[in-house]
């Protein structure tokens, strides 16, 4: 097992009861604290419905399923902590993790332990295009390089002969999207006015919107999370910008408009098919709502990992990891994002990314 940053968080997982023999033990892990928690707790709110309904429906194979739940806060080390940590508990299979510089390095552990990983959220094409080791490597969402087109089509097509500004925050998500943002635009004749960078944790940004404001920038890329974004495009009404904000799925939580207020109205992102619009999950999403919880943003995707990986589990007759991989490649799975199915590398076969504006506290589809 990998030992690199074992040590890191004595407290990072919050393991339930010892599992039985034979219960099946799977993980969630994602940034259970941290300015990303409202992403963790989607992931295992997904997460618990999911063993919850399976587990009330008979099981897998007749057995259990038994939930760990492991805290990155979105920290490459504490990730490669927790992913052996989860190894050490004999966890045949995760779905996670949230920050795609969380799933790349966590993923190696995963790689050498033979874990099957599925993540509802990690966007970032590296994840799945490092070849044969990581054929355990699967995600349920789309890729940046599918995404940025999108934002950089609706940029083009809103914004073309005005000033625009791409900004990123140096993570592998948000580099790597503001980046193939980017590429679409300048492919499109589109030359931005500036490209920069600020620093994840940041919270002042009158330096750049100064210079936004000397530049006339009408229209802000934003690749990073809603953390950054949501007081960017606050200060930036506060001192007189009114650019749009266009950034991408990380704005997918009602945090964001917990930090913008009004300043976030018009805000646009991207991201998939919203799977509460989908009639197929509506028995779901109707339980979470009787909790009073609303399952936005990755909380059902959490839930249609952990669906495909027991479904695979359940045609394989087997949780031995190349047993079930030869049932989890190219086969249909019914889950609530509807039927899904992963190509060669492990990326689901159908994204669908939409355009999003945030209006009056909420975001719906824009086309």
């Amino acid at each position: 097992m990998r030992k690199a940053g074992f040590g890191i968080v004595a407290a990072a997982l919050a393991f339930a009861a010892p599992a039985l023999a034979q219960d099946i033990v799977i993980a969630t892990a994602g940034p259970m604290s941290g300015q990303y928690a409202s992403f963790g707790e989607q992931m295992r709110r997904g997460a618990q419905m999911a063993v919850a309904d399976i587990n009330a429906r008979g099981g897998v194979m007749g057995r259990k399923l038994r939930l760990e739940i492991g805290d990155d806060a979105c920290d490459p080390k504490q990730a490669v902590a927790v992913a052996n940590q989860l190894a050490s508990r004999k966890v045949s299979f995760v779905a996670g993790h949230f920050c795609s510089g969380s799933s790349i390095p966590a993923s190696e552990v995963y790689a050498e332990e033979g874990i099957i990983q599925i993540s509802p959220a990690s966007t970032n094409p590296t994840l799945t295009e490092r070849g044969a080791k990581f054929k355990n490597v699967f995600r349920v969402c789309g890729r940046d390089d599918q995404q940025g087109v999108v934002g950089g089509d609706y940029i083009v097509d809103n914004f073309k002969g005005k000033p625009i500004a791409v900004i990123h925050d140096k993570s592998a998500y948000g580099k790597g999207l503001a980046d193939f943002a980017k590429k679409r635009i300048n492919e499109k004749g589109v030359t931005e006015a500036m490209y920069e960078a600020v620093t994840q944790g940041d919270k002042d940004f009158t330096a750049l919107i100064s210079k936004m404001k000397q530049a006339r920038v009408e229209a802000i890329y934003y690749g990073g999370y809603h953390t950054e974004a949501g007081l960017m495009i606050r200060q930036a009404r506060e001192q007189g910008l009114n650019a749009v904000l266009v950034s991408g799925d990380a704005l997918v939580t009602q945090e964001y408009w917990s930090i913008t207020g009004k300043a976030g109205e018009g805000t646009i992102m991207t991201f998939d098919a919203d799977p509460r619009k989908n009639p197929v999950a509506k028995p779901v999403v109707d339980k979470f709502k009787a909790q009073g919880y609303d399952p936005e943003g990755y909380t059902l995707y959490t839930y249609a990992a952990i669906q495909a990986y027991t479904q695979a589990v359940s045609r394989a007759k087997s949780t031995k990891t190349d047993d079930v991989l030869k049932f989890l490649n190219g086969a249909t799975f019914d889950t609530v994002l509807g039927l899904i199915s992963f190509n060669a590398k492990g990326d689901v076969t159908t994204p669908a990314y939409r355009v999003y504006a945030w209006k009056d506290g909420k975001y719906d589809y824009v086309n």
